[in-house]
């Protein structure tokens, strides 16, 4: 099996993984799951984290083919156009984005057509759709749930799962999002379990639970089998949703999502200046209302 060299990024400000996934062969590469940091309190961004993976790409000589997003996140913007304009590739997730973009847009009051007619994304991927990364034969694996437009990414012996999973002592993502569902995320970690135990998974966040001194980011297929807190091999569905749904009720919301999803479900892009020449973005007063 194809063994791709993974390098880690973490932005401790949002507890976010960036990935640089290379075809040693090739040096052709891709970029996972980039953050374009953000300050909440003065609205605004910042590259810092982007420009560490820029930094490492130029360093190395690798050629960017793809930005990948495994899901349009909540807690933190995507660094996806900053990273195309400065390196290339092409910014792809699920084609299932038009269910959240169709969704989102009725809350934050965007007409659905600005999608319909200009999409921005460079490339959707079909349910379980094969791509090449240098000479890396990879494929997604739809893994909704925590949106419906969840992806995981298969590359040789690795996968790269999103918020899908945690750490084995920490667990799976949470569902209550519009359009999340608890027991589409049990058969999407069922999904998961059908890859090889070796399989080296990465992962998109890590909370450092009590008791555990270091951030981490991969496990295995076995390990998550054999130990994830929230469903293991022999975790049964109901008990599960139970679980996740009591679980969920208790969450706040991400810090970040108000700002991050009208970003991230737009590829990335700001919205277009206004007349002063300054951008703005849109708030929903009361509708996330805990």
């Amino acid at each position: 099996m194809q063994h791709p060299q993974v390098k880690a990024f973490f932005d401790q400000d949002t507890n976010t993984f960036s990935y640089v996934v290379n075809d040693p062969q090739t040096n052709c590469c891709a970029v996972i799951d980039s953050v374009l940091n953000y300050d909440a309190a003065s609205a605004s961004t910042s590259t810092e984290s982007a420009d560490q993976i820029i930094q490492y790409i130029g360093d190395h000589q690798l050629k960017v083919e793809w930005i990948l997003e495994t899901h349009v996140h909540a807690d933190h913007l995507t660094a996806s156009q900053y990273l195309k304009s400065k390196l290339g590739g092409k910014v792809a997730m699920s084609q299932k984005i038009s269910i959240v973009q169709e969704t989102f847009s009725a809350i934050y009051g965007i007409d659905i057509k600005y999608f319909n007619t200009h999409q921005t994304f460079d490339y959707l991927f079909k349910d379980n759709e094969h791509f090449s990364i240098g000479n890396l034969d990879a494929f997604n694996l739809p893994t909704p749930g925590h949106t419906p437009a969840c992806l995981s990414y298969v590359i040789g012996d690795a996968v790269f799962v999103g918020d899908t999973l945690f750490m084995p002592d920490y667990g799976t993502a949470r569902c209550d999002f519009p359009k999340g569902s608890a027991d589409t995320l049990f058969d999407s970690v069922q999904a998961l379990y059908e890859l090889p135990d070796q399989t080296r998974v990465f992962l998109c966040h890590d909370y450092k639970p009590e008791g555990r001194s270091e951030y981490c980011y991969e496990t295995s297929i076995n390990a998550q089998k054999q130990s994830n807190i929230h469903i293991d091999a022999k975790t049964r569905r109901q008990d599960f949703v139970n679980m996740r749904q009591a679980r969920d009720a208790t969450l706040a919301m991400p810090k970040l999502i108000l700002p991050s999803i009208q970003i991230n479900m737009d590829a990335g892009r700001f919205p277009e200046p206004e007349s002063n020449g300054i951008r703005y973005l849109k708030l929903p007063l009361n509708f996330f209302k805990q």
